[in-house]
């Protein structure tokens, strides 16, 4: 059986991490602290097999993962840490036990807290561990996606195939540094239990020779001291959500050498701004949790995406001749082609468009959009700081499906919005009604859950009164 190193970097004394002081100051975490790190906390886990890594410091989420997987356990990652979450993780691995870092966990499993290092371990004077090479056919972790019935879907992941994806990704994006590549700092605003967080801030960095920031800034000011301290070149992890918010402050920031968005389409007008700002190109990721990272694009030099090297996308015909045709992703990483919940404009097997989600494609009064271009439309008009629509479940008595948008714009009017929109997609799909909100319920990674939606328009029109809502005549 094949096997791939943990780590590609070439010496003990390489920096793989930066560490907050607590003084606003960052210190290196070398390869070889790391190795002592991985071994130190696999010595402390319990029995059982699985593990559910709640660390909020990305740097104790990469040990952590590290320790599972060279003791041969399985990192359970799903999106949420609630209770019936947690209760499903312990339906589908009853030895599943949590490693936090967080002193108030009210997580219901066995715990340990991460132990850290003592301060007498003095890091220069540690042995040179050897790299661990990990078989490429160990499974090492299950990402979950929600399923029909509610119940999250495990998708094993296995490492030789997390290696070739978190390598083509450092290509596809001139960071590897076995062709030559600087070594960047990556600094992120997901979660590292996220899939792009999990892609893009830590397998990234152990599979292309970077370093990773621990912290994870989420407030504009602090990801401006978070890109500050640490050295150049650098690369913000981010979402279109953490880009709006932060440039809106229209605070000075520091330069970035790359930026890297996913989780929600970007609009070129966002994605401009935020090069300007930054003064450094901006790559969105194409993926999914069961594909990982697919594809990437600049999103101001076209709308077209581009996959990543030795992978491929064809279509195949629907079930039924109404229906749209499906695509799958193959190649690379893939073992087998998998099918994307997308609807493409495919140029050839390497260059696509993307028209939107399958489950986004709405059909109002016989005429097809998504969600998607939907809430595009709307948050790319001057002054809507965050916007999105939502279809009801059900059908309207008139026949006639009216959508409902949420905008946060505090310095526009809904006349305003509405004429904006008549310029921008077709009457039909016009919101009726328009509601004015302070802020969208989104989650940490800045999506916005369709029963978050659906929650706070149930608040809007029941006894919580709204901040302002507008209804616009059909």
């Amino acid at each position: 059986m094949d096997h791939s190193p943990l780590v590609i970097h070439p010496s003990p004394a390489d920096t793989l991490a930066y560490r907050e002081t607590g003084t606003g100051q960052v210190r290196p975490v070398a390869v070889r602290e790391f190795l002592a790190d991985i071994t130190r906390v696999a010595a402390t886990m319990p029995a059982g097999g699985y593990v559910l890594n709640t660390c909020a410091d990305r740097y104790r989420f990469a040990v952590t993962l590290a320790a599972a997987i060279v003791s041969d356990r399985i990192s359970l990652l799903p999106s949420t840490h609630t209770a019936e979450m947690v209760r499903r993780m312990r339906d589908f691995a009853p030895d599943v036990f949590c490693v936090t870092d967080q002193a108030d966990s009210s997580i219901d499993l066995p715990t340990c807290r991460y132990p850290e290092a003592k301060v007498t371990d003095a890091p220069a004077e540690l042995p040179d561990l050897p790299v661990p090479q990990i078989p490429d056919g160990r499974k090492v972790a299950y990402v979950f996606t929600s399923g029909s019935t509610g119940a999250p879907v495990p998708h094993a992941k296995h490492w030789g195939n997390l290696v070739r994806n978190a390598q083509a990704e450092a290509r596809q994006l001139g960071l590897d540094a076995a062709t030559g590549a600087p070594r960047h700092a990556i600094v992120g605003t997901v979660p590292p239990q996220h899939m792009f967080g999990f892609e893009s801030t830590v397998l990234l960095a152990l599979q292309s020779g970077a370093a990773l920031h621990g912290g994870r800034p989420f407030y504009p000011a602090d990801i401006s001291a978070a890109l500050a301290a640490v050295p150049r070149p650098r690369i913000l992890v981010t979402t279109p959500f953490h880009l709006r918010s932060l440039l809106a402050e229209e605070q000075v920031v520091p330069p970035a050498d790359l930026l890297l968005s996913a989780t929600a389409p970007l609009s070129e007008q966002l994605a401009r701004q935020a090069e300007e700002c930054f003064c450094a190109p901006l790559m969105e990721i194409y993926g999914s949790t069961e594909t990982g990272q697919i594809a990437t694009r600049r999103t101001t030099a076209g709308a077209a995406w581009k996959t990543f090297p030795g992978v491929r996308i064809h279509t195949e015909p629907a079930d039924a001749p109404e229906e749209p045709p499906r695509f799958f992703a193959a190649g690379l990483h893939l073992d087998q082609p998998v099918p994307l919940g997308d609807i493409l404009d495919l140029r050839d097997a390497e260059n696509f468009l993307l028209l939107g989600r399958s489950a986004d494609l709405i059909n109002i009064a016989g005429k097809r959009t998504s969600l998607a271009y939907l809430n595009h439309q709307l948050t790319a008009i001057t002054g809507v700081a965050d916007g999105a629509f939502l279809m009801p479940d059900e059908e309207a008595a008139d026949g006639v499906t009216r959508l409902t948008a949420f905008v946060v714009a505090p310095g526009l009017s809904a006349a305003t919005i509405i004429q904006a929109l008549r310029e921008r997609i077709d009457p039909v799909f016009l919101p009726r009604p328009l509601v004015f909100v302070d802020a969208l319920p989104r989650n940490a990674t800045g999506k916005l859950p369709r029963e978050a939606l659906k929650t706070l328009k149930a608040l809007q029109s029941g006894s919580h009164a709204p901040t302002k809502i507008a209804r616009e005549k059909a």
